[in-house]
């Protein structure tokens, strides 16, 4: 019962309101705030009220703008960086060590022959040297008139060297030819074809639009002259006149990338199992290992398939077995290995540089060698000491990081080599996806999606064009860029790298002779120096560096700041900011009020238009009740002349017995009655 008379009393109260007038409301909070200003306003002259409320103002004003400022401050999220060392025993990292050269050149020299042979042809007819002048060979470059020869930075195009030998297959260099750009003429550049007076296979000619023989350049020219660059024109399709043209500022850099084209189309054909068959094998390459004092050998590492390198071995990936820890610093407790990587079976226009790839990394993390490793050279041994830098970065809202990856909106397609998440992995399935989807097809260098093949020329004729025009699309680079997430958690290897030459000349005849035996059961020497790497990997010191992040604004900060500064200009506290709402919710309470009265008066307005006669009193009303003959006079209903029927009369009450009689009067039956 106390709860609904509370509730009844409450609510009588909102109906009525706070009691007060606007004017009576803000000279009531001037008069009683706790705020310094309000209360001069109303209790000085006239003079200084002025003086006063102008002051009042202003500083009411620098707190709401120094409220902003704090508050947008606070909403920007920053950090700051703390560093801290420390020292602990710690894992050493995973080492993954690879060949440059993915393949023996002795394993995949079949499946390239047509494609040496066509780049051999090529860069004869390319580089062989001028014969005679300008005069004698023809008409001056650029006018496309003498097919058969031509030049490049100096070099004219021969004839072709095949000449009574098996045919080239140009059905494949067609479909990814390499072209020379005439640019004397910078406004109406000349598209020149090297093989166009060259035999053909099954009597196929090239033809490409505005394509000519490549003309002669006397030997004598200058070199502002011979403007002639190699480029590698893809086409969506053979044929197709939408073509694009790679330039390159180095024939050796054109003849590299259209390689790795070509070979990559052949190579996505060969199953994955052939593939590593034709790599080089653990206990070929790795000829020795040490770690510690613990010996090892090949089987102490995990092979994996990398399409940039091929085989590739890592050491303490931590998948099948802890990983190890290094019980000191030094070059004594680190790893140490020897490995061949066979230089003499290189593949001559894929792997320009020789030695091996190695990187390292955190356990059960895909390595990217190829945005992440270092070269080691042959014929040296090479010192890697290794300093650790831990990231520790702040989660949402502070930055757009991720801890496992899961509410990243890319799927990782190297999730199928059980790894954990990197910013690496994530744009690579980016890019890979969008080549799926753009392409019909997926590139070689990444793994696959389910449900799709890798691309090729056979299958996917214009799959280089849509390749390139993918990789140069800054739009798709963005959508990645937007959608994958660095880790909030990182361990980064710092390394100092140092080389000297091994083995020695004094020593090389024992070591290769040892090696060789080891390897190959065989008293001959079957290693040299220009196959064996040495590798020494090892902690410098067990001190290691944490980068941090750390808000560098919070809540209490904001709380303060905020204070600091309405106390600074207005001398005001919690309670003052509190007094303020409560004059806002009364001064909302009476403009309800008011909203409603004026709400009530419109609807009473209208129902006056509806009847324009005055209500009946309540006077009216009883009489009508209980008079049956009553009617209200309406002097347009009848007309004058009609006489109205008499009406019953009430007979007027007897006031007499109303009156109290004296008791004395009453006669002795009234008690009976």
């Amino acid at each position: 019962m106390n709860l609904k008379k509370y509730l009844v009393r409450a609510l009588h109260r909102l109906q009525k309101g706070p009691g007060y007038t606007y004017k009576e409301l803000l000279v009531w909070y001037c008069d009683n705030t706790n705020t310094h200003g309000p209360k001069r306003i109303i209790k000085e002259g006239p003079k200084k009220k002025l003086v006063w409320f102008f002051l009042t103002l202003l500083f009411a004003s620098l707190v709401f703008w120094q409220w902003g400022i704090l508050i947008n401050t606070y909403l920007s999220y920053n950090v700051t960086s703390s560093l801290s060392i420390g020292f602990k025993t710690m894992q050493f990292p995973a080492v993954t060590v690879c060949n440059a050269n993915p393949f023996k050149y002795s394993e995949v020299k079949h499946l390239l022959k047509d494609l040496d042979r066509l780049i051999e042809a090529a860069l004869e007819r390319i580089l062989q040297p001028a014969v005679g002048n300008g005069s004698e060979n023809g008409s001056a470059p650029g006018n496309g008139s003498a097919p058969g020869n031509g030049s490049e930075n100096g070099f004219a195009l021969g004839n072709d060297s095949e000449n009574g030998s098996e045919p080239l297959n140009l059905e494949l260099w067609h479909q990814i030819p390499l072209v020379l750009i005439d640019e004397h003429d910078k406004d109406n550049p000349v598209i020149l074809d090297i093989f166009e007076s060259s035999q053909t296979a099954g009597g196929n000619h090239s033809s490409a639009g505005n394509e000519t023989a490549a003309p002669v350049t006397p030997a004598n020219a200058t070199l502002e002259e011979k403007k002639y660059k190699l480029a590698v024109k893809l086409c969506s399709h053979q044929g197709s006149e939408n073509c694009t043209y790679r330039n390159f500022s180095s024939a050796a850099q054109a003849v590299t990338e259209w390689y790795i084209l070509q070979s990559t189309s052949i190579l996505a054909r060969v199953p994955l199992q052939d593939r590593i068959r034709m790599g080089y094998q653990a206990e070929d390459m790795i000829l020795a290992c040490l770690y510690g004092a613990e010996p090892c050998n090949y089987k102490n590492f995990t092979q994996i398939y990398h399409p940039d390198h091929g085989n590739c071995y890592i050491f303490n990936w931590g998948m099948e077995e802890e990983a190890l820890n290094s019980s000191n610093p030094g070059a004594e407790f680190g790893l140490k290995l020897i490995l061949d990587i066979s230089q003499q079976d290189y593949i001559p226009f894929l792997s320009s540089a020789a030695g091996a790839r190695l990187m390292l990394h955190q356990q059960k993390s895909f390595p990217f060698l190829k945005d992440q490793g270092i070269y080691a050279m042959a014929g040296t041994e090479t010192s890697i000491g290794v300093l650790v830098d831990e990231l520790e970065r702040m989660g949402y809202p502070y930055s757009d990081c991720t801890m496992n990856g899961s509410d990243v909106p890319v799927k990782n397609l190297y999730s199928q080599y059980n790894t954990s998440y990197s910013i690496q992995a994530c744009l690579r399935s980016c890019f890979q996806n969008h080549m799926v989807e753009s392409c019909g097809c997926g590139h070689y260098m990444f793994p696959l999606p389910e449900g799709v093949n890798y691309c090729n020329n056979e299958d996917n004729p214009g799959w280089a064009y849509c390749y390139s025009s993918l990789r140069s699309s800054i739009p798709h680079r963005q959508i990645c860029i937007d959608s994958c997430k660095e880790t909030c958690n990182d361990t980064q290897y710092k390394m100092t790298i140092s080389m000297a030459d091994w083995p020695s000349e004094a020593s090389e005849d024992w070591i290769f002779h040892i090696l060789s035996y080891e390897r190959d059961m065989s008293t001959n020497v079957t290693l040299d120096r220009n196959g064996i790497i040495k590798l020494n990997i090892y902690f410098q010191e067990y001190n290691y560096r944490t980068i941090s992040e750390s808000a560098a604004t919070t809540i209490v900060w904001l709380l303060s700041s905020l204070g600091g500064q309405f106390g600074f200009w207005m001398g005001g506290s919690v309670l003052c900011l509190i007094e303020f709402g409560e004059i806002i919710i009364d001064s909302l309470w009476i403009t309800i009020i008011h909203i409603i009265s004026w709400c009530k008066g419109l609807k009473q307005k209208r129902a006056r238009a509806q009847y324009p006669d005055a209500p009946p009193t309540v006077s009216e009303l009883v009489e009508a009740h209980t008079n049956l003959g009553f009617q209200h006079e309406d002097a347009g209903t009848l007309p004058r002349d009609e006489a109205l029927p008499p009406e019953p009369g009430t007979p007027p009450p007897n006031y007499d017995s109303l009156r109290v009689q004296p008791l004395d009067g009453l006669g002795p039956d009234s008690d009976a009655e």
